[in-house]
Parts: C-alpha cells; sequence; structure tokens
C-alpha cells in the first residue's frame, strides 16, 4: 500500500472519530450535522469558487455534476440515520456497528459492480468483520431479554452503514473525474441543502406530535452548541478532503476498509469517557469487538 494513502485515510480517521464524538454529545444530533455541514459549505463553496474562477473555469462533467447531487442527497439521509441511531443508542455500539457494516458493503459493492477484487485474506476479513460485528451486538441477547437494547439504535446504524457504503462508491467513481475539491464542493452544497429540508421536515413534525418515537430521550440530553456544531464541521471537512483524495490514487477496496480503522478510538472513548458500560468487562467486550471489526477492515485493505 502506497504510504499516502494510509497516511490520508488514518489522518481522516482520527478527524471523524472527534466529529462523531461532538455529534453524539451535542444535545440534538441532527441539528448539530446539519449546522456543521452547512459550516463547512460555507467556508469551503467560495473558496472553490474563488480557485475554480482563478484556474480559468475548467468545464466539470455533467456526469460529475448529477453524481455530486447523488451523494449529496445520500450524505443528508447518512447524518439523518447516525443522529437517530446517537439519539437511541451509545457512541461505542453504534459507531463500529456503522462504519464496521460499511467495508462490508463497500467490498460487495467494488467486486460486483465496480470489478475489483478480492482474495482469501479479503475473505478473512470479511469474516472477522462478521464475528466483530455480532459480538458487539450480541443480537441473541435480544431473543431472550429485552433489557438495554436502546430503542432501535442498531437498525439506524446499519441504515447508516448502507448509506456510507453508497456514497463511497458514488464518489469514488465521481472524484475521479474533477479535482477534488471542487467536487466536495459541490457535495457540501447539496448535502447541506438537502439536510436543513429534512431538518425543517422532520422539527415541525415533532412540534405537531406525528414524530414521537420510543428511545429519543430528548429529556437526557446535553445543551446544544452551535459553535461547537461548527467546529466538527470543519473537523468533518478536512476528513472528507482526506478522503477524496485518497479516492484519487486508490481502489475503493483499500480506502473504505482502512478509513474504519477509528472504530476502537470510538468504542473505547465511548465506554471508557462516556461511562456507556454497564461494568469493566463490558468495556473490554466493546472494545475488543471493536478490535476485531478493526483487523477485519485492515485485511481487506491489505488484500
Amino acid at each position: 500500500m502506497d504510504p499516502l494513502v494510509f497516511a490520508l485515510v488514518a489522518g481522516a480517521a482520527v478527524l471523524h472519530v472527534t466529529w462523531n464524538v461532538i455529534l453524539k454529545t451535542a444535545g440534538d444530533p441532527l441539528l448539530a450535522a446539519a449546522v456543521g455541514l452547512a459550516t463547512a459549505a460555507g467556508v469551503l463553496c467560495p473558496i472553490a469558487l474563488v480557485a475554480w474562477l482563478a484556474i480559468g473555469r475548467p468545464a466539470i462533467p455533467t456526469e460529475t455534476l448529477v453524481l455530486s447531487v447523488v451523494s449529496g442527497a445520500l450524505e443528508a439521509i447518512y447524518f439523518a440515520f447516525l443522529a437517530a441511531a446517537y439519539r437511541r443508542g451509545d457512541l461505542s455500539l453504534v459507531y463500529p456497528l456503522a462504519r464496521g457494516s460499511a467495508p462490508l458493503l463497500a467490498v460487495g459493492i467494488g467486486v460486483t459492480v465496480l470489478d475489483e477484487r478480492l482474495g482469501a485474506v479479503g475473505f478473512l476479513g470479511v469474516a472477522a468483520l462478521i464475528g466483530g460485528i455480532l459480538a458487539l451486538q450480541q443480537p441473541w441477547r435480544y431473543l431472550r431479554v429485552s433489557g438495554r437494547e436502546h430503542g432501535g439504535a442498531a437498525g439506524f446504524a446499519l441504515l447508516t452503514g448502507i448509506t456510507i457504503a453508497a456514497y463511497s462508491a458514488v464518489d469514488r467513481v465521481a472524484v475521479r473525474e474533477t479535482e477534488p475539491w471542487i467536487y466536495a464542493a459541490l457535495i457540501y452544497a447539496t448535502g447541506a441543502g438537502f439536510l436543513w429540508a429534512y431538518v425543517w421536515v422532520y422539527r415541525r413534525r415533532r412540534r405537531i406530535g406525528i414524530n414521537t418515537v420510543a428511545g429519543d430521550s430528548t429529556s437526557e440530553r446535553a445543551p446544544f452548541s452551535a459553535r461547537r456544531a461548527g467546529i466538527g464541521g470543519m473537523i468533518t471537512l478536512v476528513a472528507y478532503l482526506l478522503i477524496l483524495t485518497a479516492f484519487t490514487i486508490a481502489p475503493l477496496t483499500v480506502v473504505a476498509p482502512l478509513r474504519e480503522s477509528a472504530i476502537v478510538l470510538a468504542s473505547g472513548w465511548g465506554a471508557l469517557r462516556l461511562r456507556e458500560a454497564d461494568d469493566r468487562a463490558d468495556a473490554v467486550r466493546r472494545i475488543g469487538a471493536a478490535g476485531l471489526v478493526v483487523l477485519g477492515a485492515l485485511l481487506l485493505a491489505f488484500d
């Protein structure tokens, strides 16, 4: 693997988990995502426009424009699902499930749609990912007891993983047709628009009492900080630019799994710093299962 790819993706992973900690502790994850995305778009788009004019207004392929709208819509859906998961479940459970399921789906797309290959080591990676996800979520527990299921968090986390795989595949194709910063500006502009439209609809439905959901513990949320959300948006912007740059020099089957290396950090932060684990044994289980997910992702990346 090119060391530059490793550096780009590892840096993006650390920044990404920082952004997710901010979302989880924001008080209102959906509003924080919308503020963060709008802040990033407000900074990136004017700079990208000036740069585009300065280099002679190169043509942007129609296909790239269409794909940027598709990716922006998927980004908005991703944040909607992620916010729903964080309202219902722990960071140390939601993040590994969402990010760990994405490589499985991304590799499937890479192999079946983009004609990329998966070897014996890659198949071991798939097995490790599945084992880690099962050990983390322990679905067999829900067949015996009701208890602390997090009110549908696992379902929304898995839906988040599906959207991650979907926009990763779209970005992998589209970013090679233009400069990463131009494509990122298009995504952030459309994504922010779609997400704020959803926030408006969501909050309106809540006001008239339509969207009352189990597990949405509003009373337990921390105070919302627009400034903190805005900083988080800039953090995720830098992370996304690093990933788009990596996509220009490496295949989806390398970039998508390797970017999940922050799973252990997120799981450890949630279990220990946010005190999400029931006890020390539960913390060890969560971090160990997340480690198995990362092992699977790395096996896929080095296949």
